[in-house]
């Protein structure tokens, strides 16, 4: 399993871990661990967004360890890509886009309070300074590249009416 690999590699005193994917309790609970005696940790999770990212790791946690899951996380997490792959203009191909979530003293206290997590997609959207993105703001770049259709980025924008203000400004 992922978790006893991820108990026995860390005998080996790697500076990497690579984690497929993190799809259970025991996993997510050892990544953290490994994370916070400063491996890196690298993992993909099936979710939609950085938010969601989060969200989905906290929720392995039991409730009554949440805030601490929190704090771990917080603690561990140096960014969030998350990707969907866009139809090309020509329709022969597809171009990654990206939503990109980098930790800030901002994110960081987000993450611990659960009543400011929802709050990250603002942040994401104004943390370009960072290196930050939303998705549909990559999806804007794509557009005017010329790289896809505006009706591909419509239909894979994850707030389309959002989008379409975006395009008309």
């Amino acid at each position: 399993s992922f978790a006893k690999a991820l108990k026995h590699v860390l005998r080996q005193d790697p500076d990497v871990i690579l984690v497929g994917e993190m799809r259970d309790e025991e996993t997510v609970h050892t990544a953290l661990s490994a994370a916070e005696t400063g491996h890196l940790v690298l993992s993909a999770l099936h979710t939609v967004d950085a938010p969601e990212t989060v969200n989905r790791i906290i929720d392995f946690f039991p409730p009554h360890q949440q805030q601490q899951g929190r704090a771990m996380i917080a603690g561990t997490l140096k960014g969030i890509v998350s990707q969907r792959l866009v139809r090309t203009a020509d329709g022969k191909g597809r171009v990654a886009c990206c939503e990109i979530m980098v930790m800030t003293g901002r994110v960081h206290d987000m993450i611990l309070d659960p009543k400011l997590t929802g709050q990250l997609p603002e942040v994401v959207a104004e943390g370009g300074y960072y290196g930050m993105q939303t998705f549909d703001q990559h999806l804007l770049s794509h557009l005017q590249a010329g790289r896809i259709t505006f009706d591909e980025a419509l239909r894979v924008a994850t707030s389309p009416h959002d989008f379409k203000l975006m395009v008309a400004a």
